[in-house]
């Protein structure tokens, strides 16, 4: 080797040993610390649910009153709401500190009321948007030894009114839509989206071998026209396969539906034996079919006890626009935050101080964004960011 060629190699040694020695940029782990609350909680709703609408415009806290109260679309309340036996509390995000305001029994059971209609199974909570809502109603029980299903998921859709100086009801159609032959709804909350402008609503149907998704939507018997002039009718525009139950015997669980992927179409999550593997799946509804995109084992969104728990929520806390998923692991110890962009990737495993049960919920929005978990104990935990 020549004199250049060994200076050149001894340099080269010499910055690889510098680099190794010189301290990395570490991304901080969370803070998680306990909630001080005078009562033990069981449940929890986070941003945009009824609850937090209801908790917002009721005028209990010093909020600016969101319009949307006559069905339109309105931006999510920055505040998630959980009670207990003994009372509950409106938690509100501000100067990234986390703001805690006490409600009464009594406030807290009327706000809650709004969640089941009248009509649908008791413990359920409807899907909504915009002036479209969906419910699960008909109880039905195959036999004693299987878990109590819906026979009907039920829209109802206000219809427009024109301008008038008199005021007049407004209009709603009512149609309920079966499971299809030997199938029922499962007993989980659907939830509604737009897809390419158009609401549909993604329910879990349980039959012999399994429980599969059912995109629900309009038919429309004239695709050139647009959507407030074609003719529709709500059905089951697609399924998917059937899966198989978890060791419980346990249906598939709706995590969440959104943009995950930056496709500019969202996406439905959805974890397959919750209660087993708890293999979390990606899909795309394109097309008038279900397709799955990707897949991952070893987290869940089946939360025991109250039926109505959100173990799952939507989180951009890098700010990229794009949401990630904070979400149980499968025996709930810890927090995970799934990027979804590029497949199914974990960010960050967070352990928790105890079991997820009852909820989890993200207020605040990019690096301010604060996590809620509800833990089997009653205390709830908050994840924040290193100071």
């Amino acid at each position: 080797m020549s004199e250049r060629g060994a200076r050149s190699a001894l340099l080269a040694v010499s910055l690889l040993v510098a680099s190794s020695l010189s301290p990395q940029p570490v991304r901080a782990d969370p803070v998680v610390t306990i909630l001080d609350l005078p009562f033990r909680a069981r449940a929890m709703r986070g941003p945009g649910s009824e609850v937090s609408l209801a908790v917002a415009t009721s005028g209990l806290l010093p909020l600016a009153r969101p319009k949307g109260l006559k069905g339109e679309v309105v931006e999510d309340v920055p505040l998630a709401v959980l009670w207990g036996d003994e009372g509950g509390a409106a938690l509100t995000l501000a100067d990234g500190k986390v703001a805690t305001t006490l409600l009464g029994v009594e406030a807290i059971d009327g706000l809650i009321a709004s969640e089941t209609p009248r009509g649908a199974i008791p413990g359920t909570r409807r899907a909504t948007l915009g002036a479209v809502s969906a419910y699960l109603s008909d109880s039905v029980r195959p036999n004693a030894s299987e878990p109590e299903r819906a026979a009907t998921l039920t829209i109802r859709e206000r219809q427009p009114v024109g301008m008038s100086a008199d005021p007049k009801p407004v209009p709603i159609v009512t149609t309920a839509v079966a499971a299809g032959a030997g199938a029922a709804f499962a007993l989980r909350r659907p939830i509604a989206a737009l897809v390419d402008g158009r609401p549909v609503v993604v329910a879990v149907t349980a039959q012999r071998g399994g429980s599969a998704l059912a995109v629900v939507g309009k038919t429309t018997t004239d695709a050139n026209k647009p959507p407030a002039e074609a003719d529709k009718a709500w059905t089951v525009l697609a399924r998917s396969p059937v899966q198989e139950p978890g060791a419980g015997g346990q249906a598939l669980t709706l995590a969440a539906i959104g943009d995950v992927s930056k496709a500019g179409q969202p996406r439905i999550v959805a974890v397959a034996a919750p209660d087993g593997a708890g293999i979390l799946q990606l899909w795309a509804y394109e097309g008038g079919v279900l397709r799955l995109i990707g897949e991952a084992p070893g987290y869940t969104t089946l939360a025991p006890g109250e039926g109505g728990a959100d173990l799952s929520a939507l989180v951009d806390a890098d700010g990229d626009g794009v949401p990630e998923l904070a979400v149980p692991v499968a025996d709930r110890s810890g927090l995970a935050i799934l990027s979804l962009k590029d497949g199914i990737r974990e960010v960050k495993r967070v352990p928790l101080p105890g079991l997820a049960a009852f909820g989890v919920a993200a207020i605040g929005q990019g690096t301010r964004t604060r996590l809620l978990v509800g833990l089997a104990d009653g205390r709830v935990a908050l994840i924040s960011p290193q100071p």
